[in-house]
């Protein structure tokens, strides 16, 4: 099929239009529009201002993406349009979604805190999960806790004493077949009143750090740690970070949790843990 250009309109096209009469169309997000020059067809993804000028960007269905300067040579639906910069915005849009993609609930008060609890193993855990969960935990009721190690989870759980409208959901690290963790949590699952009111789910990773998707952090894959050095230092060295003492160590985690900012950025195996536990816990 001919592609229309303005090549293709000759003079006897009594019904061509002059370019100042071709109708002007906003550079809004989605829109479809094709390079009538290139033949580049793609939907609007992007438009900024560079040089003086307002240059957008067309996403193709392969993905790919080229830049244009707005203005005349493009077609929308086959007919030649102009095309000029989207609609001012009198202020900014609130956000539609929270950090892990629920639907924000506007206007709504935090809840006063249930008796049910979220336990993780450590600080920088509990930190990752109130900034990608805080909103819809916030909405719920349900407080996140440090247990700061779960090498006594089964008196940590019988303290808290589960029960039906007091229930636990306990994420773990390196939880894994055979692991030192699998047989500390079977203890506490022995605890009386855990059975259906204590749920423990774990990823796989040696630390929650590794949560983090390396692509956020610009790098292939997480660093390998030798044997017998602490993973926090290791990681921190490899980077070339600071990695001396405990504040080194605060440091680097709060510019590792800084790239975090939806839950796109962590993998799957954590993602469907916390997923897991806030279901167990509202159900």
């Amino acid at each position: 099929m001919d592609r229309l250009s303005y090549d293709s309109w000759g003079p006897a096209d009594l019904a061509a239009p002059s370019r100042a009469e071709l109708p002007l169309v906003p550079a809004e997000l989605g829109l479809v529009l094709e390079d009538a020059e290139s033949g580049w067809v793609g939907a609007v993804v992007r438009v900024e201002k560079s040089g003086g000028m307002h240059v957008m960007s067309l996403e193709d269905r392969r993905g790919r993406t080229r830049s244009f300067q707005l203005g005349f040579g493009f077609l929308l639906d086959g007919r030649p349009v102009r095309v000029g910069p989207p609609a001012p915005r009198t202020q900014p849009a609130a956000p539609a979604r929270t950090a892990s993609g629920s639907v924000r609930v506007e206007g709504l008060r935090a809840q006063v805190a249930k008796a049910s609890r979220v336990w993780v193993e450590g600080k920088h855990d509990a930190e990752l999960v109130e900034k990608v969960w805080g909103d819809d935990l916030r909405v719920e009721g349900i407080v996140v806790e440090p247990l700061h190690g779960v090498d006594d989870l089964a008196g940590a759980v019988a303290a808290f004493g589960p029960g039906p409208g007091r229930k636990l959901g306990i994420i773990v690290d390196h939880l894994v077949a055979g692991s030192k963790e699998s047989r500390i949590v079977a203890e506490a699952m022995a605890v009386p009143g855990a059975a259906g009111n204590v749920l423990v789910v774990g990823h796989p990773y040696v630390d929650v750090w590794q949560a983090i998707k390396p692509s956020v952090l610009g790098i292939p894959a997480w660093p390998t740690v030798p044997r017998g050095t602490d993973w926090k230092t290791g990681i921190l060295k490899a980077f070339g970070w600071p990695h001396r003492t405990a504040e080194d160590v605060g440091l680097g985690w709060q510019k590792l949790l800084g790239a975090v900012r939806t839950y796109a950025d962590l993998e799957p195996s954590l993602l469907g843990r916390v997923e897991e536990v806030i279901d167990f816990l509202t159900a």
